[in-house]
């Protein structure tokens, strides 16, 4: 029931970033809207996956699990069908909405149902699915709309999801919930909802008073949040760890980078390729699925080499490589050959393969057994506000650099150094975070 949406979610979220360029001409999308296809979901997601992760302790997480599937499939069957940009980021945003059910849900349904000498195994699975799935995602999108245009590519969470609501629901008649759920923290859901969502809304419209005074209303509430969940009994994020583990703030905080500078890639390569290289999407596909791929077939590989002595070593060492990376693809424009994007995107993948595994084993080993589900929390929460963080990157630039305009013949030449900006400010974002973690290090 959790592996094979553990795949199709990643599918949803890659496969779309294909079909951007043929769905911004179809319903005339501008190119702020274009880069909300994608903020939409993650926005959702990051608003939401706290939220139902209580709630699936409370309330069952078999049935939050099953009500996400649901939503998911209602959602792309929305997107299939939309015929302007409000529509379609309306069903994004609704899709990301399902997609925090499951993210909050599948590694705790994973961990009730297996025992501890092979919940390893099974969770080393689910996220070698994730990657698959992000490796894959690209490639589909590309094809399904080559040849059956980009509403197909909704289509491909529709069976997916029905096989796991009929495999959950008639199949497994399991109930898991939390030994002792607490009460529901009402006032600290508001307020962390209402930070993520009015961060998002301020960076879009940044050009304005307006967006300004979102972005500060967004840290009063994320500063509200964080002193209301201190005084907590059942808080809806335990932040006491950050406090008094060194390591764990800095293998959260490296992982909130990581996310953030990487995620954005495939998205911005892909607009690249179409626009600037006049590529169809299949071939532009084959070269967007570089970087996941490299990440899929490394990070098994890096696990077995490292010990967990030397596990900061490669996470500080996958930081600086995929700065590299970032850096390179930085500095290539509309006249620079496909070798370098190619080269740039390897780089930056394997970088993410030295860093995601170690950073993940750092990071589980720096808490007592007791705290293994609040790290395990943390980890996914970090992954995901990491690529909202990264999408809304490529907002804000796109918001200073493009503004309204769409994405049409005259408008072309704005959108090279839009995409340039956007992968500058993420080589900083990473070098930063390298440079953060390297003198935390030291300090330690």
């Amino acid at each position: 029931m959790v592996l094979p949406n553990a795949f199709s979610v990643p599918v949803m979220l890659s496969s779309v970033n294909a079909a951007l360029p043929v769905v911004a001409a179809d319903i005339r999308l501008t190119a702020l809207e274009l880069s909300w296809v994608p903020t939409a979901f993650l926005m959702a997601s990051s608003m939401f996956v706290l939220v139902f992760g209580r709630l699936a302790d409370m309330w069952g997480r078999r049935k939050i699990f099953l009500l996400g599937a649901g939503t998911v499939v209602a959602s792309s069957l929305l997107a299939s069908m939309a015929s302007n940009g409000s529509e379609l980021l309306f069903a994004r945003f609704l899709q990301g909405f399902g997609a925090a059910m499951l993210y909050a849900t599948q590694m705790a349904l994973i961990s009730s149902v297996f025992p501890k000498e092979n919940r390893g195994q099974a969770i080393s699975w689910l996220i070698s699915l994730i990657y698959v799935g992000l490796a894959v995602g690209p490639l589909l999108g590309g094809i399904m709309t080559e040849y059956y245009g980009w509403r197909s590519v909704f289509y491909l969470q529709v069976p997916v999801g029905l096989l796991v609501l009929y495999v959950g629901t008639f199949r497994i008649r399991t109930e898991w919930s939390a030994e002792n759920p607490g009460e529901f923290d009402y006032i600290g859901a508001v307020l962390y909802v209402f930070s993520i969502g009015l961060l998002c809304l301020g960076v879009s419209v940044i050009q304005s008073t307006f967006g300004y005074a979102l972005i500060f209303m967004s840290g009063v509430s994320g500063y509200l949040f964080f002193k209301f969940e201190a005084s907590k009994d059942f808080p809806l994020w335990d932040l006491s760890l950050f406090r008094t583990n060194r390591t764990f703030l800095s293998c959260c905080v490296a992982s909130l980078i990581m996310y953030g500078a990487t995620f954005m890639n495939v998205m911005l390569i892909s607009l690249h390729l179409q626009y600037f290289k006049d590529m169809s999407l299949i071939p532009a596909a084959m070269i967007m699925v570089i970087q996941p791929t490299v990440m899929a077939i490394c990070t098994p590989l890096v696990g077995r080499e490292f010990d967990h002595r030397n596990a900061g070593r490669y996470a500080r060492m996958g930081m600086l490589l995929t700065t590299i990376g970032l850096f390179f693809l930085a500095f290539h424009n509309a006249a620079s050959s496909l070798a370098l994007t190619a080269v740039a995107l390897a780089i930056t993948g394997l970088g993410f393969s030295l860093f995601s595994t170690p950073n993940a084993t750092l990071l589980m080993g720096s808490v007592d057994s007791r705290d293994l589900g609040l790290a395990s929390s943390a980890t996914s929460t970090t992954r995901i506000l990491g690529q909202l963080s990264s999408t809304a990157i490529v907002t804000l630039v796109f918001a200073v650099r493009i503004g309204g305009a769409g994405i049409t013949q005259e408008d072309i030449p704005l959108l090279s150094p839009a995409i340039q900006t956007a992968f500058f400010f993420a080589a900083c974002l990473s070098l930063s975070g390298f440079i953060f973690v390297w003198s935390l290090n030291r300090k330690a």
